[in-house]
């Protein structure tokens, strides 16, 4: 799960890189085709997995819907907010995550858990606010982290969805059913706009830049939380989200964009902390 903060993190930068160029709903829309084709080699081709429609497929269209939702929400935030304030908006999922997973599936997360869940929400927040004490009063939150909240409260949805819809399917086969159902739902919302592109006109950074999304946060990302979703509990597995901003402060100062202000360092740095909390405590 930490290769998992890592991959995310660099969504954040990268994405940032290429929604000046092409629209968010294009953008993931050919990302995640992209990625289903990836998917079903590794899944068909090299696991030699057998093609057959699972059982009540409306699983994987539901738990598609919402990452469909969470991706596009994700890169028409960053069109209007900056990176590392995204990013501390999707540390807030963990402890979404924890109150949904016990309404659906009664996965309960112990006192100290959720202490460290809040503190590293806190945290979140003060990134989120870019460590101005008068922004939190006046609760002057930007409209980019707003939209970007509705898809992360989809995203808490997801992992206690997957344990409570698994059937016992593999978790390669079943990322990419999950995958598969995600992009025909952003394919159907994006149709107009994916007509209307220029691809043969988009400069070269923004098809490295949809390489990376489709490979690393989404194929593999994919896989790694149907993984961890069987070993780990729900709100853990999200929790190494934690690592996130920490992940887009060093990648955006690496490659150029200039380094957060240490006020908002010292933020994330708190959300991290919620992570060494958590990942200390006996799983039960």
């Amino acid at each position: 799960m930490l290769a998992f903060a890592a991959l995310i993190a660099g969504s954040f930068t990268s994405g940032a890189i290429a929604v000046p160029y092409l629209a968010p709903a294009p953008l993931n829309a050919v990302r995640f085709l992209m990625a289903s084709v990836l998917m079903a080699v590794a899944v068909f081709g090299v696991a030699r997995h057998r093609f057959a429609l699972p059982p009540a497929p409306w699983r994987f269209g539901l738990t598609g819907f919402l990452m469909a939702i969470y991706f596009v929400t994700m890169f028409i935030a960053l069109e209007i907010s900056a990176p590392v304030a995204t990013s501390a908006v999707f540390t807030l999922i963990p402890l979404m995550t924890a109150g949904v997973a016990y309404v659906l599936v009664g996965q309960k997360s112990g006192p100290l858990v959720l202490l460290s869940l809040l503190v590293a929400g806190l945290g979140a927040i003060w990134v989120i606010f870019r460590g101005d004490v008068a922004a939190i009063l006046s609760f002057d939150v930007g409209k980019g982290e707003l939209i970007y909240f509705v898809g992360c409260f989809a995203y808490a949805f997801y992992t206690p969805l997957l344990k409570k819809f698994s059937r016992g399917e593999p978790s390669l086969l079943a990322s990419f059913f999950t995958l598969a159902a995600s992009t025909l739902w952003i394919i159907a919302a994006s149709l107009p706009e994916l007509l209307s592109v220029d691809w043969l006109g988009l400069p070269p950074v923004v098809w490295w830049a949809l390489l990376y999304l489709a490979v690393g946060p989404t194929a593999i990302c994919f896989y790694l939380i149907q993984f961890a979703t069987h070993h780990l509990p729900a709100a853990k597995v999200i929790a190494y989200g934690y690592l996130t901003p920490a992940f887009v402060i060093l990648f955006e100062g690496l490659i150029g964009h200039g380094w957060t202000a240490p006020g908002v360092v010292a933020g994330a740095l708190v959300t991290v902390l919620g992570l060494v909390v958590l990942a200390a405590q006996r799983d039960p």
